[in-house]
């Protein structure tokens, strides 16, 4: 399989574990990230608007929740590419666990940096009723997407060989 497409599919697989790891996290009623604020935040990118007060309670965007869904597959096809483009072709045709986990937990720089001041809940979720409670959770997901890149590659190199 074609390197950049082998990328991919380990981003897809990653992304979709961190998923299946919020929907049993909803199960037992934790409350996760729902990417229609992702794709509100994005979607307000083309009215020059990057920044908000309270992403919760700007005006929504048409296909907002398929925007978001889409982004956060992208960004995590993003960062799965990153991992390659650091540790090469020969950890994608032989994964370790290491590398995987590191650029999970390095990930979390984009939430706690990046999206979440830009909603309006502050560096690393600082303006949240439990911060430490938000960023545990944030960290797990980041750890889960890092076990899910290791998986997916691992799987990939099964199915392939």
């Amino acid at each position: 399989m074609n390197y950049f497409f082998h990328a991919i599919a380990v981003g897809i697989g990653a992304t979709a574990i961190m998923d299946i790891y919020s929907w049993i996290l909803k199960m037992f009623g934790v409350p996760t990230l729902d990417y229609r604020f992702l794709g509100r935040w994005i979607g307000h990118f083309f009215n020059g608007k990057f920044s908000h007060h309270q992403i919760f309670n700007s005006p929504p965007i048409k296909y907002e929740l398929a925007i978001g869904w889409g982004a956060h597959y992208l960004i995590g096809i993003t960062f799965a590419c990153l991992l390659a483009v650091i540790y090469g072709k020969k950890w994608l045709m032989h994964p370790t666990l290491f590398p995987a986990l590191i650029i999970g937990i390095v990930t979390i720089v984009a939430p706690f940096f990046i999206m979440q001041p830009a909603f309006g809940i502050g560096f690393a979720a600082a303006k949240v009723p439990d911060p430490t409670k938000a960023r545990l959770l944030s960290l797990l997901a980041h750890t889960v997407f890092g076990m899910g890149l290791f998986l997916s590659a691992k799987f990939l190199k099964t199915i392939l060989n």
